[in-house]
């Protein structure tokens, strides 16, 4: 290998741990089995604490803002986001028996004190099979299907809870179009 090549790749791979993945590179891990408990979901959907700081100074840009004529701190940061695995029956909007604990530990993380006040869109993903109009339509069912479920069960305001069927134009695992993980709901902290 190169002598030039070796530092650059030590650099880069030093690079890489000090500045890990955004949000939206790790948005590909879905929560379920163990992985999904209410602690892991209030995380993944909970804005991050503020810093604690102390004679700190920041110092804003005096001209335009280099993201359009927002100045540079009112820029938008992307939603947290957690997608959870939730089975239906296939052509079905119906919640499966196995679903419904899954929807509980979600109930539980949005009615937890960090997450009380938020508001949040509930996507509903679905796989390829069937044509485009066919999953929209079902994948905005699923959604309404599991924002009545919360708003049942839990007592949510159902203005905090926008169901949004976004078909099958969001593959999770695009290699493999039937995976399970393509049929899947998404909960995005609303910003406002």
């Amino acid at each position: 290998m190169n002598t030039i090549v070796t530092p650059v790749l030590a650099l880069c791979a030093a690079l890489a741990l000090l500045h890990p993945a955004p949000a939206d590179a790790q948005a590909g891990k879905v929560l379920r089995g163990k992985s999904l408990n209410e602690a892991a979901l209030i995380d993944a959907l909970a804005p991050p604490e503020p810093e604690e700081r102390t004679r700190s100074i920041r110092v804003q840009p005096a001209g335009p803002s280099p993201y359009g004529n927002a100045p540079a701190a009112a820029v938008a940061k992307k939603p947290a986001a957690a997608s959870v695995l939730i089975t239906f029956e296939t052509d079905s909007a119906d919640i499966s028996p196995s679903s419904k604990a899954t929807l509980d530990v979600i109930g539980r993380a949005l009615v937890s004190d960090r997450l009380a006040q938020m508001k949040f869109s509930i996507e509903g993903h679905a796989d390829p099979r069937g044509g485009e109009e066919y999953n929209d339509r079902l994948s905005q069912s699923r959604a309404d299907s599991v924002v009545a479920y919360l708003v049942d069960n839990y007592k949510i305001e159902r203005d905090r809870l926008k169901p949004v069927g976004r078909g099958a134009h969001e593959l999770l695992n695009p290699k493999n179009p039937a995976a399970p993980e393509n049929r899947r709901v998404t909960i995005k902290t609303q910003v406002e």
